[in-house]
């Protein structure tokens, strides 16, 4: 998930045209790396030309219904299909012995899940957990809706209250890309894995997950946030029973439009690993995550401005290789000279978020590296700028 783009009034913003594509920037363009929009895989896309065209007559897509037979109905075969094959190829989730619930996106998908795992006669609201930094999104999606069956009990790593609990673990984690394993240790609590970056142009994939309910969504997979596409691999019957009776009631299903492109992507994606000389989509995304953080580690590493976290190697099942994690997001730390790194950086017009919004503090930014190639060289050349000022104390 990504987040609401802001305004600033009176300068030049790098805009998506209608096809998708970005406009030039201006050289005092704002550049938003606070939204997690996945526009750097764009250049693949762009070369796979038709392999990924779809087309819809009139009398397709007329039903509410996809296969009666199945606990989701409203899951597309196809969709059902490619999720279970990609799984397989990369071998980062079990799916064999888990229900497959589709929503519409990720968030669509958590609000389903704490709904299905809630217990329904507790005489107050669910607590929520996620250890800090979290995704700064599970606060404000946890309590939109106001419900009586949780609420958000913020960091856990502080929380001990006795009773009923659900614990969010994203790994690799949102916005600071580390590999999490669940916090608190109470025999009451159940667990909500987000794996929307465990794939492996972002970390190594070292082990096949195969845990009670676990996220994954097309817009970090693929890159095409657009589609609105997220499943749960779910492994209680009743659970998932639960999950797809929520999405029922709020949206009586998901697009069999999008649920079908995204099929279709995800059988090209399959197709790239397993066929020698095609362009495997996840080494081409490693190359070029690779690239970035090797970029950005390089300015970072001339000062001591700002700081980045440091990844271990990991033997990836995936590729074979060692390799350390080069995630999404760049989780960045400011000297102590600077009190808010966000207001800070927007003063060099660079949008970043603020890390107090993820449970930690305003000396840290979460900026993102999923942006196109230009903006991201526009970030690097402007990072430059700003380490050459600071040799002088010139920064604030």
């Amino acid at each position: 998930m990504g987040g609401i783009e802001e305004q600033v009034a009176g300068v030049n913003k790098c805009t998506p045209k209608e096809n998708g594509t970005m406009t030039s920037l201006s050289s005092d363009a704002v550049i938003n790396l606070d939204i997690g929009d996945p526009t750097l895989f764009q250049s693949y896309w762009s070369k796979i030309g038709d392999k990924c065209t779809i087309a819809f007559s009139g009398c397709q897509s007329l039903s509410y219904f996809a296969n009666t037979k199945n606990l989701c109905w409203f899951l597309e075969p196809e969709l059902e299909e490619q999720i279970k094959r990609i799984h397989s190829v990369v071998g980062n989730a079990a799916v064999e012995d888990h229900h497959i619930v589709v929503g519409t996106g990720s968030t669509h998908l958590i609000h389903a899940a704490l709904f299905a795992l809630c217990p329904p006669d507790c005489p107050e609201p669910t607590s929520v957990v996620c250890a800090a930094p979290y995704y700064s999104c599970y606060p404000e999606a946890t309590d939109f809706l106001r419900s009586g069956l949780y609420k958000w009990a913020g960091d856990a790593q502080t929380f001990d209250k006795d009773g009923p609990y659900l614990e969010i673990v994203t790994s690799p984690n949102n916005p600071d890309g580390s590999i999490r394993e669940a916090i608190v240790k109470g025999i009451q609590g159940k667990l909500i894995h987000d794996l929307a970056y465990y794939w492996p142009q972002y970390t190594p994939i070292t082990c096949c997950a195969h845990y009670d309910v676990m996220l994954f969504t097309a817009s970090k997979c693929t890159g095409h946030a657009g589609s609105r596409i997220g499943w749960a691999l779910v492994k209680d019957k009743d659970v998932a029973r639960k999950m797809t009776k929520f999405i029922e009631v709020t949206t009586i299903g998901v697009s069999k439009e999008a649920q079908l492109r995204t099929a279709k992507i995800l059988g090209v994606i399959s197709d790239s690993c397993l066929h020698p000389g095609s362009n495997n989509f996840f080494e081409y995304g490693r190359r070029l995550m690779a690239g970035r953080w090797e970029k950005l580690r390089e300015v970072m590493g001339r000062g001591e401005l700002f700081s980045l976290p440091e990844y271990p190697q990991e033997y990836c099942l995936f590729t074979g290789e060692y390799s350390e994690s080069q995630p999404g997001f760049a989780w960045m730390k400011c000297d102590e000279n600077i009190e808010d790194f966000e207001k800070f950086l927007r003063g060099h017009k660079i949008l970043a978020r603020n890390g107090s919004r993820f449970g930690s503090d305003p000396k840290h930014v979460r900026a993102s590296m999923l942006c196109t190639e230009e903006e991201f060289e526009l970030f690097i050349e402007r990072l430059l700028t700003i380490r050459g000022t600071s040799n002088g104390n010139h920064y604030f």
